[in-house]
């Protein structure tokens, strides 16, 4: 199993429980319309099947696998790492990385200020969200950090 492979299915495997499944638009506790695992869409996208779904998130999976990547090239080395700041980027998006200080702890290969960094994604719609505390805390404990 290569190093993408393993980082894509802890990935997924973060994503997917936290995300939950819907075959239909909803509103996610930001406010955004998404479908399937997590998926931002728009609110007159048909129903989708489970198989569609795989399709879309794997799509999702591969933009935060790459952004990640792209933006924290040390991860490389570390495909528990990978895999966990991947799903920081499908849940937030790969900017939210781009622009952050916990990009810079990671490249520092700072892993103790990652973690601080990590803990403090855990608001959605201007509010903490138990849901995001704990997929932090799933973050940190996949990605080997704390």
């Amino acid at each position: 199993m290569t190093a993408l492979d393993i980082a894509k299915k802890i990935a997924k495997a973060i994503a997917k429980p936290f995300e939950g499944w819907s075959a239909v638009v909803y509103l996610c506790p930001a406010g955004f319309p998404t479908i399937a695992w997590g998926h931002r869409t728009t609110m007159d996208h048909p129903p989708v099947t489970k198989e569609e779904g795989g399709v879309i998130l794997d799509a999702d999976m591969a933009t935060a696998l790459s952004g990640a990547l792209r933006y924290c090239p040390v991860l490389v080395a570390s495909p528990e790492k990978w895999g966990a700041i991947a799903d920081f980027c499908f849940n937030l998006g790969v900017g939210r990385l781009q622009t952050s200080t916990l990009r810079r702890r990671i490249n520092q290969g700072n892993w103790p200020e990652a973690v601080k960094e990590l803990r403090r994604w855990m608001r959605g719609g201007g509010r903490i969200l138990p849901g995001l505390v704990a997929r932090r805390e799933a973050e940190i404990l996949a990605g080997k950090m704390g």
